[in-house]
């Protein structure tokens, strides 16, 4: 979940489980003081505490989850990942050479401090986007002008063709949200939205709490994926950080959490024979992804990089995460068979498994021996099983390493400075258009890749905008990354969470959503 996207996969541990579960509802459940605890309210165990509630300071998961119940964007997903409008009353007017949107918003959408939403917020909204996350960032080479046209009229003039701009204003991990021009500060004090809840309070370690926005304006349209009609069932969703993965298997069969996210693949037998909770599993629902620092340290050497892929097993690595094979599929190419971007260019690099190859590359590269710190964290624990095992792959490869195991948003937080690391463990959801993910592909997201192969291939891919020869543009831009290693991506992997018997209406989606979800008596 960076990117980053998330996980279902964690380690079990039954020995303290029971004791952390009964703390967590001890701490956690009462309401805070000052107001009253809602007629409804939903316990959601997350992975752990956000970093940040501002979904443009991080490409994080969890931050995404969270606040998209807060914010929305001006176009999102439909269930079958075809953009649709969401703030936007429609798709936008486009003009003939693909360089000019027009964009109108929907009439009559209130703002958590009651006014209507217009234009100014949304260009507010947009510039902050583009100054401040690694896609906007990437995007803001190519715009021309953003300008309110008008009280619910949006103009955004490219100087080149974007083909992936509404999919990159639709991505809910770092996302452009919509934000009440007022609020908008650096860092964000005040959390004003338009989306079906709003921002009650927050107890670092403890809770975020949202809370029904009585004056929200919905879509019309049935709802499908993220799109359309977005409904507050639920008078108050309280996401509580619960790092242990068993305490938060144990809490959703207990009752304690309504649902848990980010649950180890092997509780799906005990999930699925509960009677007060349910399995959710998706398959495949993303992939693993290792980026590599390469502005400093020994990654910074491209050979050692090569070395670093040379070296890897990555079916060992998967299983080491994963137990199961029904839960993980290797895969040399990043989109499927059946996607318009499925490529086998690479091919030849993928999972080598050859420690004497990757010794001979590390000789040619001069390796001095500097250990290679491998960033990871055990509440993704998935993410730590695989770091074992990398790590010992390596060693056989004559690689010194060194295990840095943090907490997550440690991590988070450590990965912005490449002094202190030189792989780190991450994943990602499976996303249909290839510039959504992963941040490397963008730019100033941690490894900090650049090269003249990266732009050309790139350049070439995004100035495309007919669909079919973007697909065949792509292969050339997996070659450079299997070339150059800013990232390895393992393959595919199975995503389980946990939800109550009393939660209506759940769907599995990358980041979960609690809007149109009920909860029975």
């Amino acid at each position: 979940m960076q990117n980053d996207s998330f996980s279902r996969a964690a380690v079990t541990r039954r020995g303290l489980g029971g004791l952390a579960a009964g703390l967590a509802a001890s701490t956690v459940l009462a309401p805070a003081a000052g107001w009253a605890q809602a007629a409804s309210s939903a316990n959601l165990a997350m992975v752990g505490e956000p970093q940040s509630l501002d979904p443009m300071a991080s490409t994080a998961d969890l931050v995404g989850t969270i606040m998209q119940h807060v914010y929305e964007p001006l176009f999102t997903f439909d269930a079958n990942w075809a953009t649709q409008p969401m703030l936007a009353a429609a798709l936008p007017t486009v003009s003939a050479d693909g360089k000019t949107y027009t964009i109108e918003l929907r009439k009559g959408v209130k703002l958590h401090n009651g006014r209507d939403l217009d234009s100014e917020d949304v260009v507010a909204s947009l510039k902050r986007w583009f100054d401040m996350t690694p896609r906007g960032k990437g995007l803001a080479k190519s715009l021309a002008s953003l300008t309110a046209k008008g009280p619910t009229t949006v103009e955004i003039v490219l100087n080149k063709v974007e083909p992936a701009l509404l999919a990159h204003l639709a991505l809910p991990s770092g996302f452009a949200a919509i934000m009440a021009k007022e609020s908008i500060a650096n860092p964000l004090t005040e959390f004003v939205g338009t989306g079906p809840y709003k921002f009650r309070e927050r107890k670092p370690d403890q809770f975020v709490v949202l809370v029904k926005h009585e004056g929200y304006a919905s879509r019309s349209e049935p709802a499908s994926g993220y799109a359309g009609k977005r409904e507050a069932k639920i008078d108050e969703l309280r996401f509580i950080p619960v790092p242990n993965a068993n305490t938060r298997l144990e809490g959703v069969i207990a009752g304690q959490y309504q649902f848990s996210d980010q649950l180890a693949v092997e509780s799906f037998k005990k999930l699925s024979g509960a009677s007060a909770a349910r399995a959710v599993l998706t398959m495949p629902f993303g992939f693993p992804y290792f980026p590599t620092n390469t502005k400093q340290g020994p990654m910074a050497d491209l050979k050692v990089r090569q070395a670093f892929q040379m070296a890897l097993d990555l079916e060992e690595v998967l299983m080491a995460g994963f137990g199961e094979p029904k839960f993980f599929a290797t895969a040399a190419e990043h989109f499927p068979k059946g996607s318009p971007f499925f490529s086998e260019a690479g091919k030849d690099k993928y999972s080598k498994g050859d420690a004497a190859g990757a010794k001979k590359l590390l000789a040619e590269a001069k390796y001095d021996g500097t250990p290679i710190r491998i960033l990871n964290s055990k509440q993704y624990d998935f993410h730590h099983r695989m770091a074992l095992v990398m790590a010992e792959q390596l060693k056989a490869a004559g690689f010194k390493v060194q295990l840095d195991v943090v907490d997550w948003a440690t991590l988070i937080q450590r990965r912005g400075d490449p002094a202190l690391w030189d792989i780190y463990i991450t994943h990602s959801a499976f996303l249909p258009e290839p510039m959504l993910s992963p941040p490397q592909l963008g730019e100033g997201a941690p490894g900090w890749w650049s090269s003249p192969a990266k732009e050309a291939a790139l350049a070439a891919f995004n100035a495309e905008p007919d669909p079919a020869k973007r697909g065949a543009l792509w292969g050339k831009v997996q070659q450079v990354i299997y070339d150059e290693v800013p990232y390895i991506r393992a393959g595919n992997f199975g995503a389980l969470s946990g939800a109550s018997a009393k939660m209506t209406d759940y769907a599995a989606m990358p980041w979960p959503s609690f809007w149109n979800v009920g909860l029975t008596k």
